[in-house]
């Protein structure tokens, strides 16, 4: 019997009008990945980031007024609660905009310890921003190895200051302390131990093929939009490209203070000849490892500040005068997250207290460009992106 085949009957074709809605989230103010209580609004469409908005003041503790009605030496304390992750830093910069006021002369010792403590603070500030940023994509282990060695520092200074977060050590005249006996020793110690794990992280993070692929070509931030945003630091750094002529930008080479022209070190600017494939000039990688490039230059600083120790002239501090002198001054030191300033206006009929006292954020300049370099990336690339920032909110809600 013979079969014949149906007759294929015309098959409906339905098309989908595939739109995607644009939307608001929330990230934070308390979020894993903010590094403090940072809310960002991200405006999304799908999965992609048309905008970011920062909203600040969730940290604000009214830093700079409470500075204009306490004496100078009673504010050191607040300027630790400022980048509390680098507080000698902060010590140390309101400290020389006073002695600028007060035209103050520190002896050489005080000079060379300020040196020491500064750069052993920005090893230990950069080294919780690489584990940190390890934690925001996703691995653990860096972030311990990081605070295995932070810990050892903060041992360190413990025993200059008694403290392990905020010091108030670096003080107006000098540093409140000498350094105790043997301390110098154990800094060396600690140092040698050091360096050769440096090439741990690299294995660990730096060259880890997920890291790579989260980091690379990501969040790029040009030179010129990061100059017109006033950033300063890694931040800056990692834009910049000595081979078209870039400057050496860092104030401790550019307007030396403490010494810093007399110490043998190298700024760190791009390119990087180990740079993976891939990679651009001012994307999240390079800012990452122009902090672990410097971490391996400050070691280098503390270990000529330890060797002229022994030698140097002078005491650890000098006092400074009792009544602040009429005038206005602005200092800025390189801190490790960029450059920090402080302007002091001096009070008149022989004040205490200054008649003002305002701080210059390089937290807040950074944290400003964070629309700029997050547009087109990805929602699972904020993360990414916000990190390689290195923020600390103290700073910025000063």
């Amino acid at each position: 019997m013979a079969t014949t085949a149906a007759p294929v009957s015309d098959q409906t074709i339905v098309e989908f009008d595939v739109r995607t809605d644009e939307m608001l989230v929330n990230m934070g103010p308390q979020h894993p990945s903010t590094h403090g209580v940072l809310r960002l609004v991200l405006r999304t469409d799908g999965e992609v980031i048309s905008e970011v908005t920062p909203h600040l003041g969730y940290l604000h503790r009214c830093a700079e007024k409470i500075g204009e009605n306490v004496t100078p030496i009673q504010f050191i304390p607040y300027t630790d609660r400022m980048d509390y992750l680098a507080a000698m830093n902060m010590n140390l910069a309101y400290s020389m905009a006073v002695e600028k006021l007060c035209r103050m002369k520190i002896p050489e010792k005080a000079q060379v310890i300020r040196v020491i403590i500064a750069e052993m603070n920005r090893v230990a500030s950069h080294l919780v921003g690489m584990g940190a940023y390890g934690l925001d994509l996703g691995t653990f282990s860096p972030f311990l190895y990081a605070f295995r060695e932070r810990e050892m520092i903060l041992d360190l200074f413990e025993e200059v200051c008694g403290a392990r977060l905020t010091y108030s050590y670096l003080t107006i005249g000098g540093a409140h302390d000498d350094l105790p006996e043997g301390w110098v020793k154990r800094c060396q110690d600690f140092l040698n131990y050091l360096k050769p794990r440096v090439e741990e992280y690299h294995t660990l993070l730096t060259r880890n093929h997920i890291f790579v692929q989260r980091t690379v070509k990501i969040g790029v931030l040009s030179r010129e939009t990061a100059l017109s945003y006033g950033c300063t630091g890694p931040m800056l750094r990692g834009s910049l490209d000595r081979t078209k002529g870039d400057p050496d930008w860092d104030l401790r080479r550019t307007e030396p203070y403490c010494g810093y022209e007399t110490y043998d070190f190298k700024v760190i600017i791009p390119p990087f000849p180990e740079a993976p494939t891939g990679a651009v000039i001012g994307d999240c990688w390079h800012r990452f490892y122009v902090r672990m490039l410097e971490l391996v230059e400050s070691i280098k600083i503390v270990e000529q500040g330890l060797q002229r120790y022994a030698t140097a002239q002078g005491s650890h501090r000098v006092e400074m005068p009792r009544h602040l002198p009429a005038g206005e001054v602005y200092v800025e030191t390189e801190c490790p997250r960029g450059q920090m300033g402080f302007y002091i206006v001096g009070g008149a009929n022989k004040s205490l207290v200054p008649l003002r006292v305002r701080a210059r954020s390089s937290c807040f300049a950074n944290l400003s460009v964070t629309d700029e370099i997050c547009r087109d990336c990805l929602i699972a690339d904020v993360p990414a992106v916000v990190g390689s920032i290195d923020i600390v909110m103290g700073e910025i809600d000063r």
